[in-house]
C-alpha cells in the first residue's frame, strides 16, 4: 500500500459494515495512524442507522492483525509514552460501546493487539490457517489493549494466564477447543461464512439484540442476583419500546 492509502477501510453491504484493517505489508500492524482511523470508523458504524451489523477483518493473505507496529510504538522516546500515545483515543471503550453485534473474520497472524481487536468482538470466526498469540511478556510489555480483561472471560482465567505468560502459539483447532474462536474454516470460505452470520444477525431486531448484548456484557460485572434483575429490567424497557 501507499502512504496516500486508509489503514482502515469502511464499505456497507446493506445492513452490514465491513471494517478491514489495511496494512497488509506488514499484517495489519496496529500504528498510531490506524489508531485515529479505526476510531473514527467504528464512530460511522455505531451512529449509522443503516447498519446492524459490523465485520471486522484484515487484508492482505498473511493475517488479521500482527498487533502493535513496534518500529512505532516500542521505540524512542520510550515504551511507556509510545503507550500512552495509544491510550489518547480509547479504541478499545469505543468497540465495547457499540450495541450492534461484530463478527470477527481472523485468518493468517492474530497475534497481541490482533487478538485483543477479537475479543472486542461477539462473534469469533477463524480460517483454519489462523495463528495466534500473546507476545507481549516475552517483549518486556504487558498486553494493554484490553487483553488481560477480554482473554480471560473468553477462555477463562487458567487459558488466558497461560497465553499471556508462556507466548505460547495456538492453532485454530486448539482456539475453536478453548474457545477463543467459535467456529473454524476453510480459509477460502471465511468470508462467506462471516457474511452468512452477519446476514443472519440482521435479520433479527436490532432493538432486541442491542439489549441482549448489553445485559450480557454488563451483567459479567455483577452478582448473580443483580444480573437477574439488570435482565428483567432490560426486558421490560425492551417490551415498552414495542408499544
Amino acid at each position: 500500500m501507499t502512504a496516500s492509502e486508509p489503514t482502515v477501510l469502511y464499505t456497507k453491504v446493506g445492513p452490514i459494515a465491513y471494517v478491514s484493517l489495511n496494512r497488509p505489508d506488514v499484517i495489519n500492524a496496529y500504528n498510531t495512524r490506524m489508531r485515529d482511523e479505526l476510531y473514527l470508523t467504528l464512530e460511522a458504524l455505531r451512529d449509522d442507522d443503516e447498519v446492524r451489523v459490523g465485520v471486522i477483518r484484515g487484508e492482505g493473505e498473511r493475517g488479521f492483525c500482527a498487533g502493535a507496529d513496534l518500529t512505532e510504538f516500542g521505540t524512542a522516546p520510550s515504551v511507556a509514552v509510545a503507550r500512552e500515545v495509544r491510550w489518547e483515543r480509547d479504541v478499545w471503550g469505543l468497540f465495547l460501546s457499540i450495541r450492534k453485534p461484530l463478527i470477527a473474520a481472523i485468518h493468517g497472524y492474530a497475534i497481541g493487539s490482533g487478538v485483543e481487536i477479537a475479543c472486542l468482538c461477539d462473534i469469533r470466526i477463524a480460517a483454519e490457517n489462523a495463528t495466534f498469540s500473546m507476545p507481549e511478556v516475552a517483549l518486556g510489555m504487558v498486553p494493554a489493549a484490553g487483553g488481560t480483561q477480554t482473554l480471560p472471560r473468553a477462555v477463562g482465567i487458567s487459558r488466558a494466564m497461560e497465553m499471556v505468560l508462556t507466548n505460547r502459539r495456538l492453532d485454530a483447532t486448539e482456539a475453536r477447543r478453548i474457545g477463543l474462536v467459535h467456529e473454524v474454516v476453510p480459509l477460502d470460505e471465511l468470508y462467506a461464512v462471516a457474511e452468512g452470520y452477519a446476514r443472519r444477525l440482521a435479520s433479527f431486531s436490532p432493538e432486541a439484540l442491542a439489549a441482549a448484548k448489553t445485559a450480557v456484557l454488563a451483567g459479567m460485572d455483577l452478582s448473580l442476583n443483580d444480573g437477574l434483575a439488570l435482565e428483567r429490567r432490560t426486558v421490560a424497557r425492551l417490551l415498552s419500546s414495542y408499544r
